[in-house]
C-alpha cells in the first residue's frame, strides 16, 4: 500500500485544525517532528537571502526552546536525519525533534503565544515543511 507523505508548514485540514485545539488526550503528549529545511531561507520580508534554511531555523529552535520550557515542556532529543533504514520516501527528512509537552493544551497555548508568533518567521523562513506526529506513551502489558 502506498503512503502519501506531504510536509507542511501549517495545520491544512480541518481535521488537524480541529484537532489542535481539541483538549487531547489525558496527560503528556510527543511530539516527533520531522524537518525539511530550505536551500536558501526564504523570509517575507526578502532579508538575509543568504542564509540558509537550517541556520533560519537554528534561530528559531534557539528562542522557541525557553517558551517550550516555560510551558513545562522539554526538548526530549534533536539531531540529523542520516539514514533510513526501512520503507522508503522521495525525499528524506533533513533533522527530527523529539519535543514532550504536558498536554496538548501546552503546545497550543505555545503556538498561539505572542512571543511564539514573533520568532516563527524564522520556522517559516527556513522549513520548507515538515510533519509533527502526535504520541503518547504505551500503557504497560499486562
Amino acid at each position: 500500500m502506498a503512503m502519501i507523505v506531504l510536509n507542511a508548514l501549517v495545520p491544512e485540514t480541518p481535521a488537524q485544525i480541529d484537532g489542535l485545539f481539541s483538549p487531547g488526550p489525558k496527560g503528556p503528549i510527543t511530539v516527533l517532528n520531522l524537518l525539511k529545511f530550505r536551500a536558501i531561507a526564504m523570509y517575507s520580508d526578502g532579508s538575509d537571502g543568504d542564509v540558509t534554511g537550517r541556520a533560519a531555523y537554528a534561530r528559531y529552535a534557539e528562542a522557541v526552546e525557553p517558551l517550550i520550557r516555560a510551558r513545562g515542556g522539554r526538548t526530549i532529543y534533536a539531531g540529523a536525519v542520516t539514514f533510513l533504514a526501512v520503507g522508503a520516501v522521495e525525499d528524506l527528512w533533513d533533522h527530527l525533534a523529539l519535543v514532550e509537552y504536558p498536554d496538548r493544551a501546552a503546545l497550543l497555548g505555545l503556538v498561539t503565544s505572542p512571543e511564539y508568533l514573533a520568532i516563527a518567521i524564522h520556522r517559516l523562513a527556513g522549513l520548507e515543511g515538515q510533519l509533527n506526529i502526535e504520541s503518547v506513551a504505551a500503557l504497560a502489558p499486562g
